[in-house]
C-alpha cells in the first residue's frame, strides 16, 4: 500500500513536455500529464541496460515497515513487488491486471471485495500468488500485533475476514466497517512468508529484497559499491521487458550532472537544484522532461509531550513567521518565474480534489511577534533571542548532510524565525540515519524533507496524522494531534461518494493548518533530465512508472 511515504531528495514543481534544452515554464499544473516519450515498445531496442541514481540504499526492503517506508525503497521494489491497482497519470487508480485481472466491489454493506489474481501470477520460488498472500498482509498490517512494526494500518485494521474464493486465485475480503478507498490496499503486496511471524516482518528484508514477483528480480545488491542490480525475471507471465537490467546506484547529488554527462547513469531528478536543472540543459543528448507529482517538500514539528513546539500556541506562532512564498522563491525561483506554494496536507498539487486551505495559517511575521510576547517569550533585545523562565527559545532542525536543497531551506528558515527572536540551530546528520536515529524517533524540533502521497490519498495521510498511542505512531513523527482528525477520518472512510469524501479531507487539511502538524513548502517540480533515447520513462506525474514497456529507441 503506497501511504504517504517519506523522501530527503527536495523537488520544485514544473509542469509540460520535455525537449532537449527546455525551459522554466509552469503556468498551471496539468492533470493526466505525463512526460515519458512513448514510444510502441515493441519499436525499442530488445535490451540495454537502464541506469538509475538514488541518494541511499534503503535501510529495510519490505516497505510496509516503519524503517522501509521511504519514498526511494518504494521505487526500488516497483519493479518487483505486485499490486491490485497502480497509480494512474490523472491522479487516479488503474487495475493491475498483470497481478489482479478483476477487482470488485460486490456488496457496500457490509463492504465486501472479491479479487482474482492473474492466473499465472507467481512468486519468484515459482509458489503460485493466491489467497493466503492477501490474508497474510493483512494480518501483518493491521495492527492487531504490536510485534509487527508497520507503517501504516489505514484500511488493514477495518478487515473483518479475507477468505478463500472458488480457486486459490480467488480472495474475498470482508470489512467490518467501510472503508471506501480500498482500491489502495494491496499496493505493495509481500508473500506470505514474510507476513508469517514478526522477526520475518521487521528483520527479515534488511540487507536485499526476498521473495518477489515481477518483471525483474534481484541480481545482485553490493553494500560496498552501492548498487541494486535487477535483471529480468524469467519466471514473468507478462509482457516482456525490453530492458535487461535495472541497475540501481547510491550517488551523490553534487555529482548527478557530471555522471550523466559521463554515460554513466540515464537519468536524475532535478528536483529544486538550479544547478541540476542548467547543467541539464547543456549535456548533449538529454531532454528536460516536466510533470507535475504527488511529492512536496515540508517542514514537520515536534509537538511531542516535553519538546518546546509541544504548545500549539507555540507552533502557530512560529509557523506565521515562516514565509513559504518566499523559501520557494528563493529556492526554486529561478526555474520557476511564478513559484506556486503547496496548500494542501492530503491531496497532491494537481489532483482533482487539491484545494488551497493555507489561508487558515497566514504568514504574519507581526502577529508572530505579538503572539510569542503574549505567550511569555521575552525578547531582550532587537536581535536577541527570547527567553522565558531561563530558557532560550531555541530549535533544532535537522538536515541530511550533504543535500544542497535541504541546506538552503533550513539557513532561510533560520533567517526567517531570527527575525522573532527564535534561534534555529542546523544539525546536518547522515542522510542514512536521517529517518532511522532522527526524523522516526522524534529527535528533532523541526525536520524538512518530502511527503509523496498516492491515489488513495486520504486513507494514505492517516497514518501520518494519527493519534499517537504508546509506540504506535503510524509515521505521526512529531506526535502532533488534534481530536477532531479520527472522528473526520472515520467518517471519511465510511464514505463511498467521492465527492463528500473529498469535501470531508478538505475539512481535515484546515483542522491539520491550524494544528501546525507540518509547515508545506512548494510542490516538487517532476523535473527529470533524461537521455533523449530513453522511452517510456522519465516525468513519471500522477503516475507509475512503467518497468515493462520502458526501453531505449532503436
Amino acid at each position: 500500500m503506497l501511504a504517504v511515504s517519506l523522501v530527503v531528495a527536495a523537488a520544485l514543481l514544473l509542469a509540460g513536455c520535455g525537449g532537449g534544452g527546455g525551459g522554466a515554464r509552469l503556468t498551471a499544473p496539468e492533470r493526466g500529464n505525463q512526460d515519458i516519450n512513448p514510444h510502441d515498445p515493441a519499436t525499442l531496442r530488445d535490451g540495454g541496460d537502464l541506469r538509475i541514481p538514488l541518494d541511499n540504499l534503503p535501510t529495510n526492503y519490505n516497505y510496509n515497515t516503519i524503517d522501509g517506508h521511504e519514498g526511494q525503497t518504494h521505487e526500488v521494489l516497483s519493479p518487483l513487488m505486485p499490486r491490485a491497482f497502480k497509480d494512474a497519470p490523472d491522479g487516479g487508480v488503474v487495475l493491475d491486471t498483470d497481478f489482479v485481472t478483476s477487482a470488485e466491489l460486490v456488496s457496500p454493506s457490509p463492504q465486501v471485495v472479491r479479487y482474482h489474481i492473474n492466473d499465472r501470477a507467481v512468486w519468484s520460488t515459482g509458489r503460485p500468488i493466491s489467497w493466503e498472500d492477501f490474508a497474510a498482509q493483512v494480518t501483518a498490517n493491521s495492527g492487531a500485533n504490536p510485534a509487527y512494526l508497520i507503517a501504516d494500518k489505514s484500511g488493514y485494521q477495518d478487515i473483518a475476514k479475507v477468505e478463500r474464493g472458488a480457486t486459490d486465485k480467488d480472495v474475498v475480503v470482508t470489512f467490518r466497517k467501510t472503508f471506501a478507498e480500498w482500491q489502495g490496499l494491496f499496493y505493495g503486496l509481500y508473500p506470505k512468508e514474510t507476513d508469517a511471524t514478526p522477526e520475518a516482518f521487521n528483520t527479515g528484508w534488511l540487507s536485499q529484497p526476498q521473495i518477489t514477483a515481477g518483471p525483474f528480480k534481484v541480481g545482485t545488491v553490493d553494500q560496498t559499491a552501492k548498487t541494486i542490480t535487477m535483471v529480468r525475471n524469467e519466471r514473468w507471465w507478462g509482457d516482456r521487458p525490453r530492458l535487461d537490467r535495472v541497475i540501481y546506484t547510491v550517488t551523490d547529488r553534487n555529482a548527478l550532472a557530471d555522471r550523466l554527462a559521463n554515460n554513466e547513469i540515464d537519468l536524475y531528478e532535478i528536483g529544486s537544484s538550479i544547478d541540476l536543472f542548467r547543467r541539464a540543459q547543456t549535456i548533449p543528448g538529454i531532454q528536460v522532461r516536466e510533470a507535475t507529482p504527488k511529492q512536496f517538500n515540508q517542514i514537520t514539528f515536534n509537538g511531542s509531550p516535553g519538546a518546546v513546539l509541544s504548545d500549539l500556541k507555540v507552533r502557530q506562532a512560529i509557523a506565521r513567521g515562516i514565509n513559504r512564498q518566499e523559501i520557494a522563491q528563493k529556492v526554486i525561483g529561478g526555474i520557476v518565474p511564478k513559484v506556486v506554494p503547496m496548500g494542501n496536507h492530503i491531496y497532491p498539487f494537481g489532483a482533482k480534489d487539491y484545494r488551497d486551505n493555507a489561508d487558515v495559517l497566514p504568514y504574519d511575521q507581526a502577529e508572530a511577534n505579538r503572539e510569542l510576547d503574549g505567550l511569555g517569550w521575552a525578547r531582550p533585545a532587537p536581535g536577541g533571542v527570547r527567553a522565558k523562565a531561563g530558557k532560550q527559545l531555541s530549535l533544532r532542525m535537522i538536515t541530511p548532510a550533504g543535500n544542497p536543497i535541504s541546506d538552503a531551506i533550513s539557513k532561510i528558515v533560520l533567517n526567517q524565525l531570527a527575525q522573532l527572536g527564535v534561534q534555529v540551530v542546523i544539525q546536518a546528520v547522515p542522510t542514512g540515519q536521517f529517518f532511522t536515529d532522527f526524523v522516526n524517533t522524534g529527535n528533532f524540533d523541526l525536520a524538512g524533507y518530502q511527503y509523496v502521497s498516492s491515489s488513495a490519498s486520504f486513507a494514505n495521510s492517516m497514518n501520518v496524522y494519527q493519534e499517537p498511542k504508546g509506540t504506535d505512531l503510524g509515521i505521526n513523527f512529531g506526535r502532533v494531534y488534534d481530536p477532531r482528525i479520527g472522528p473526520l477520518y472515520a467518517q471519511g472512510f465510511a464514505e463511498l461518494d467521492d465527492a463528500k469524501r473529498a469535501d470531508i479531507g478538505n475539512q481535515l487539511d484546515r483542522i491539520i493548518w491550524e494544528e501546525v502538524h507540518d509547515i508545506p513548502l512548494f510542490p516538487g517540480t517532476g523535473a527529470w533530465a533524461v537521455r533523449s533515447t530513453l522511452a517510456n520513462f522519465g516525468a513519471k506525474g500522477l503516475g507509475d512508472w512503467d518497468y515493462v514497456h520502458a526501453g531505449f529507441a532503436q
